[in-house]
């Protein structure tokens, strides 16, 4: 507040100078306190239009994202919509070591250790890629089997088994649905449906998913998943945030793609990287953080034999 000023005259001048600037006093005041009725009033209408607007913004974002439009070009990937390079996959063996790291336990570790066989059947006519998995821990508990069919010209999944501590879970599965398997025995999943509003590929299958992705720099996908038995599919963002040398056998390099994704779950914030080579396509590496855990897995050289043909006998 800017001072009254005297003047050095005195006499009438001066205390007319003193009236002014007292009735300018008298002035201020009484705008402050207009003002001070007046500010409360104002600031709730501000907070509640920053509060509505926030929220405006928030509701926006998700529905971009949920459509594929936050601002990134990424292409949609499902059945029907932007090709996978089917042709990549090869039909084979592949083994994976998992594990995990618990930064606050320095004397351990946890393992899983992964078998993903890929094939080809003919049904129909129509040609399917069956993929049969085990899943490997410390104890029979840890044990999954799993077999799924897609078709070779989409990847659309048609059927899903999976065996998870000695309880079944099979699936029919369709571009507008999934349901239980009425024909399988003891199958927990009977009663089960859920409809799609569009068709979606199998999460389960996530790995052999990245390895038919066309990747190049900076391209991003929205993959639309489901993970048979669990909530709605919903579509998951994808980056591909660089290019990375792995040291892989007898110091060979090998130029791959990272692959990228985040987003929140039951655990909270998590982060997936992968490593996906340029030249064959191999998903070689995979990073992941969550809940103050850290996840790896290693795709295992041909030297590891397979473990199957030795139970088998």
């Amino acid at each position: 507040m800017t001072p009254a000023v005297l003047s050095t005259a005195g006499g009438l001048s001066g205390r007319s100078s003193w009236l002014n600037g007292g009735y300018g006093r008298l002035n201020r005041v009484a705008d402050e306190v207009k003002d001070a009725e007046i500010w409360p009033t104002v600031k709730i209408i501000l907070m509640r239009t920053i509060v509505y607007i926030s929220l405006l913004l928030i509701h926006l974002l998700f529905a971009a994202i949920s459509r594929g439009q936050t601002g990134v070009q990424a292409d949609t990937v499902r059945p029907g919509k932007g090709r996978l390079l089917t042709d990549v996959l090869k039909p084979g063996l592949r083994q994976y070591l998992v594990y995990f790291q618990y930064p606050q336990k320095a004397d351990r570790l946890g393992f899983w250790y992964w078998m993903r066989d890929v094939g080809l059947e003919t049904r129909d006519g129509q040609q399917y890629f069956s993929i049969t998995q085990h899943w490997y821990g410390g104890d029979s508990l840890s044990y999954r089997k799993v077999y799924s069919l897609n078709r070779v010209s989409d990847f659309a999944p048609v059927y899903h088994y999976e065996s998870v501590r000695g309880k079944t879970g099979a699936y029919n599965w369709s571009g507008d649905g999934i349901a239980g398997a009425d024909s399988v025995e003891d199958n927990t999943k009977k009663g089960f449906y859920l409809r799609f509003t569009e068709p979606n590929l199998n999460w389960n299958l996530d790995i052999e998913t990245f390895e038919m992705l066309p990747l190049a720099a900076g391209k991003s996908f929205l993959i639309n998943f489901y993970d048979a038995g669990l909530e709605p599919p919903k579509y998951v963002l994808y980056k591909v945030t660089g290019s990375e040398l792995l040291t892989v056998m007898n110091g060979e390099k090998v130029d791959c793609w990272k692959l990228f994704t985040q987003g929140e779950g039951p655990r909270g914030i998590y982060t997936e990287t992968y490593w996906i080579s340029k030249d064959t396509h191999e998903f070689l590496k995979e990073e992941d953080a969550f809940s103050g855990i850290y996840r790896y897995k290693i795709k295992l050289p041909g030297t590891a034999p397979d473990l199957l043909r030795r139970w088998r006998q």
